[in-house]
């Protein structure tokens, strides 16, 4: 709103100095500012409203007995970042951009779909929160509804279902007819793998920043038609604007680690893990990344792996000989390191080198190729 109010004072009086809000990295800086303060300004009163009205972590019985501690530390903070980023975006953000609708429209539907699941399980007691095939069903609608548009879209003619090969030249891949599908598999499961990984303080959070803040400058360099000329990426019209929104949420991410950091204050939930992965995932498929998300979201990818082969390795054992076994102390894998005596702090922050270390490696293979 201040961006379009901007736009019409210079428009009309042509003030010195105005032209600076034509400048992505400018209103990048500003919306990251501004989701910044205004997580410090409600962060505090979200968490004392939740501590009046006792909405706070349930024991959980099947994590670590180190962890029952936390039992009673308020969630749905990601109430905080969720707002954080809307208000930002809602300022500096141009909201008749294509790619802007859609990623607020996944921050919206997903973060409605979290806070319904969180709302049941610490204000209704509902053990298990909102039914598994119901928080499904909201994450596939999400991605149906983000796979049509772009691969109906007349904005999207000639680039709606391709996608860049990882250490290719001048190749592309198309999905084709499988577009959609592949869409909903991406959201649905990167929603899922950024909520296995929310389960130390500060670790969902942190990681979640440096890979959007990542893909800000994917997208960032794949709208500018020299910078996309120069890599031999795909050049994508207007997908520059998304970095306000990556910015936003960098901003957002760190005044929440404020509260979040160990010993967390607050917990993000659903409300916020749920919409975080969905984020990640419809950057990825908005910036034509789509195969480089397992990379640059390792620790994600790593946390989701871990699960199945936990799961489908007990399966087996206990099928075969009887006794289930476990490759892992716990999963995911993070409390895997936690039962081996690891202090969570430290888990938490060599994950986020981890974090770095794919981002790093993730745009190596912009000239990789």
């Amino acid at each position: 709103m201040l961006y379009y109010l901007a736009e019409l004072i210079n428009a009309k009086y042509s003030p010195p100095g105005f032209d600076v809000f034509k400048y992505l990295t400018f209103r990048a800086s500003l919306a990251a500012i501004t989701a910044l303060l205004f997580a410090f300004f409600i962060g505090p009163r979200i968490v004392s409203i939740l501590k009046k009205k006792q909405i706070g972590e349930a024991k959980k019985e099947d994590g670590p007995k180190f962890h029952w501690s936390k039992a009673g530390t308020p969630t749905m903070g990601g109430l905080i970042i969720l707002c954080s980023i809307l208000l930002a975006v809602l300022l500096w953000g141009d909201l008749s951009n294509i790619y802007v609708l859609l990623i607020l429209f996944v921050t919206i539907t997903l973060g409605t779909v979290g806070f319904i699941d969180d709302y049941l399980k610490t204000v209704k007691k509902y053990k298990n929160g909102l039914v598994a095939k119901y928080k499904l069903l909201g994450q596939i609608l999400t991605g149906l509804v983000v796979g049509l548009i772009i691969y109906t879209s007349p904005y999207f003619d000639g680039i709606n279902s391709i996608t860049t090969i990882p250490f290719l030249k001048n190749y592309q891949f198309d999905f084709s007819v499988f577009y959609i599908p592949i869409v909903i598999f991406i959201i649905t499961g990167t929603s899922n793998a950024v909520n296995l990984t929310d389960g130390l303080d500060g670790l969902a959070t942190g990681t979640v920043g440096i890979v959007v803040f990542t893909l800000g400058i994917m997208a960032y360099v794949s709208g500018n038609i020299e910078t996309a000329k120069y890599l031999n990426i795909i050049y994508l019209k207007g997908n520059g604007e998304l970095i306000v929104y990556c910015t936003a949420l960098l901003g957002a991410a760190l005044g929440f680690l404020w509260y979040n950091s160990y010993p967390a204050q607050i917990f993000m939930g659903d409300t916020g893990s749920l919409a975080l992965g969905g984020i990640v995932a419809t950057l990825s498929i908005l910036v034509k990344k789509e195969f480089l998300l397992p990379l640059l979201g390792g620790v994600f990818f790593a946390e989701t792996i871990s699960v199945l082969i936990q799961r489908y390795y007990f399966k087996y054992t206990r099928k075969k000989y009887g006794e289930g076994k476990r490759v892992f102390l716990m999963a995911p894998i993070h409390h895997h390191f936690e039962m081996k005596g690891i202090p969570e702090p430290k888990i938490v922050m060599r994950f986020y080198i981890i974090a770095i270390l794919c981002a790093i490696m993730t745009l190596a293979t912009f000239k990789i190729r």
